[in-house]
């Protein structure tokens, strides 16, 4: 009853004139920033962190949180569209998303996007107010072997289910781990694979990878086809849901806050497994098997629900135990020590006017979203009838610009170069993309975690599942790998089957 009347006074905060057009600034901008492939909000809240210092701590912070859903709407836009992320948590809205788009469904995924992200925000916010309490305790008593587990999890369920083939989903899963090694080991302090670059020795930035294998990969493989395939404009379609549509959506659009608000909350959490977990589950329980990967809408709109609701999650840890789980989360707790704000257990106490003014402007938000974008979506769907040539050569100048963002280095644009060239590599034998990226955000944090691990229980293997949580999530991991063969000994499978045959 209490976090309901702080909720209260906090839209009175939210809803003054002047926060709401914070709000929406926030959201358009997000928006914006979002369309354009690798910059991500995460970018955009750094580069405006100067233009702040002016603000009301309360103003800034509410804007800061309209550009993180504004930039994961606008990064799910040109996934769907161009098959090119604006950000990591769009990376899965590419999937079902652009095959849609091609063929001429583009405004019904965008439409599925933008409902999605209401409704999984507006449960997760939900959530965020009723059990943040809740939530912190479970992430504080999480330890190395269960953040492992986590991640094994995540990379067994992507390339299990992704291309025709596991084998070529593990391979680029394992150059997606590979790109991950490079750098300083944290641990120890060894170079790896930096071929003596101290530019190098910091690593490559996932913005850079995805981007790379995204943007350019795509680029230069429409570049390689377009005699053969010719340039003719897509088709665009209708721009709402029918009852078919709907019919589908409703049940992924609910699910997803279930997976992504627990993902976002825990510490090393944030979009990027919860979404890809979420891929995974709609394709397990849709009726549609025949249409996943050629376009299913539940592809769409499961994974961006779940990141939505995983942007609120992500809250959670950051305001009650000030530990960010994102780029965006990190960059904010920046802000709030810029302010000379720590967050932590005693925040709501202490700057109960910013924090529930914060998770009320969330709502607002995530309102002024559906009602700017949704209605915009025949007019970002219009973007495919730009002549291809000139809408990719734009991509690959707008990566470019997001690459060099990312340290003011030549070398960057030359890594993104070589990145983009294994994408196209990997298109041409079928290798499917999302694994590797992946591979490349969760690599690094997936040894420490088990590094960890192994430490507390002295090199024994034994530490890794010294857990309920961990011997849980392995017999998950076992259960997708087997279920192949599971699958083909179940009797009434066998008798569908036999009936199929016989119609």
């Amino acid at each position: 009853m209490d976090s309901l009347t702080s909720l209260m006074d906090g839209f009175g905060t939210a809803l003054t004139p002047i926060n709401i057009l914070w709000a929406a600034v926030g959201v358009l901008l997000g928006t914006a920033i979002g369309v354009l492939p690798g910059i991500g909000p995460a970018m955009a809240v750094a580069l405006l962190l100067p233009v702040t210092y002016g603000l009301d701590p309360t103003a800034a912070f509410i804007m800061f949180a309209g550009i993180y859903y504004g930039g994961m709407f606008g990064g799910s836009t040109t996934s769907i569209l161009l098959n090119t992320p604006g950000e990591s948590a769009a990376v899965v809205a590419a999937m079902e998303g652009n095959p849609m788009a091609k063929s001429g469904r583009g405004s019904q995924a965008l439409a599925a996007a933008a409902v999605g992200h209401f409704i999984g925000g507006i449960i997760g916010t939900c959530l965020l107010v009723a059990l943040a309490p809740v939530v912190a305790d479970l992430a504080v008593d999480i330890g190395a072997p269960d953040y492992f587990a986590i991640m094994v999890l995540a990379f067994i369920a992507v390339t299990s289910v992704l291309g025709k083939s596991r084998i070529r989903g593990f391979a680029s899963l394992l150059i997606g781990l590979t790109l991950g090694l490079v750098g300083m080991d944290q641990m120890t302090g060894q170079q790896r694979l930096t071929f003596g670059s101290l530019h190098l020795s910091d690593g490559i930035d996932v913005i850079i990878v995805a981007v790379g294998l995204f943007a350019i990969g795509e680029a230069l493989w429409v570049a390689a086809h377009l005699k053969s395939g010719g340039d003719g404009a897509i088709p665009v379609g209708r721009p709402w849901l029918d009852k078919k549509d709907l019919k589908r959506t409703w049940k992924p659009w609910l699910r997803g806050p279930v997976i992504g608000f627990p993902f976002g909350a825990i510490p090393a959490g944030g979009a990027e497994i919860p979404t890809f977990l979420s891929y995974v589950t709609e394709k397990r329980l849709s009726k549609h098997k025949d249409e996943w990967g050629k376009g299913a809408i539940e592809g769409v709109a499961g994974p961006e629900s779940t990141a939505s609701a995983s942007a609120a999650g992500t809250l959670v840890s950051m305001l009650t135990l000030g530990l960010p789980t994102t780029a965006v989360a990190a960059v904010m707790l920046a802000a709030f020590q810029q302010y000379g704000i720590q967050p932590g257990p005693l925040l709501f106490e202490r700057e109960p006017d910013l924090v529930w003014g914060l998770i009320a402007s969330l709502f607002v938000g995530m309102v002024l979203l559906l009602v700017l974008n949704l209605p915009l979506a025949p007019v970002w769907a219009k973007l495919l009838r730009i002549p291809r040539p000139y809408l990719y050569a734009g991509i690959m100048f707008f990566a470019a610009v997001g690459a060099y963002a990312v340290s003011g280095e030549a070398l960057d644009l030359f890594i993104l170069l070589i990145i983009g060239l294994i994408g196209l590599a990997m298109r041409r034998y079928g290798l499917p993309v999302l694994p590797a990226v992946i591979g490349v955000i969760l690599g690094p944090a997936a040894e420490n975690q088990m590094r960890r691990a192994l430490q507390i229980s002295d090199g024994s293997l034994t530490g890794l599942v010294n857990s309920p949580f961990a011997v849980t999530v392995y017999a998950i991991v076992a259960l997708i790998l087997a279920w192949p063969w599971v699958r083909k000994l179940l009797p009434a499978r066998r008798t569908e089957e036999r009936a199929e045959e016989r119609v």
